[in-house]
């Protein structure tokens, strides 16, 4: 999917029907120059803020499902948001910022624009936020639920001990034992040790 603006009709086409009224409202307000783009393994979004005659500007990967990529929207306005009030004289993960982003969230909590289950790992990630949509493990196996066209692939949690799999790029790895929160994986073609997210989406290969 190649970047380019979002026309605003057009962001109805991936979020959860019942968000559109809000989300608008605040890219309208801020003047937001919104992109949709292909996918980034090591980002889910990102947010520039406005310099000069250049308005701020978001990128959302186009690849999420509709409640992950509201997820990401709205971390990303808190961080527009976090701007306007402080500029840069607070963390970009800091309080303000989780303060913030917890009260954007709030009002999508209010008019079940998601379901249960991702309601409430919401409802918990709030009391503790990390620093990245990707970093919430539980969070980001509920919205897996919800992700399609994903035959073929596993969690680098679900791939067995010993076995071998791909990631994106064709890299060839063999899983090894879990490190605390993260998995040692070798490099099949380098040996090079790598450490790996749980929820990290890979594919599993056979007879390696």
């Amino acid at each position: 999917m190649p970047k380019k603006e979002a026309p605003l009709q057009t962001l109805q086409d991936f979020i959860p029907r019942g968000s559109y009224d809000a989300v608008a409202r605040y890219l309208h307000e801020f003047k937001v120059h919104l992109t949709i783009t292909k996918e980034r393994k090591s980002i889910l979004g990102d947010y520039r803020h406005a310099i000069g005659s250049k308005n701020h500007r978001i990128s959302v990967n186009g690849n999420l499902n509709p409640y992950a990529f509201l997820i990401t929207l709205i971390h990303e306005l808190a961080h527009l948001v976090t701007f306007n009030r402080y500029g840069n004289e607070v963390n970009a993960h800091g309080k303000e910022w989780k303060q913030l982003y917890a009260e954007l969230m709030a009002q999508f909590l209010t008019v079940n624009i998601f379901p249960p289950d991702i309601q409430r790992a919401l409802e918990r990630s709030l009391h503790n936020l990390p620093a990245s949509s990707c970093a919430d493990e539980r969070l980001m196996r509920v919205l897996k639920n919800y992700d399609t066209n994903t035959e073929g692939l596993l969690l680098v949690e679900q791939v067995p001990e010993g076995s071998v799999f791909a990631i994106d790029g064709g890299k060839l790895f063999r899983k090894g034992k879990q490190l605390r929160k993260r998995y040692q994986c070798t490099e099949i073609k380098t040996g090079k040790l790598f450490l790996f997210s749980p929820v990290y989406e890979v594919k599993l290969l056979e007879n390696k």
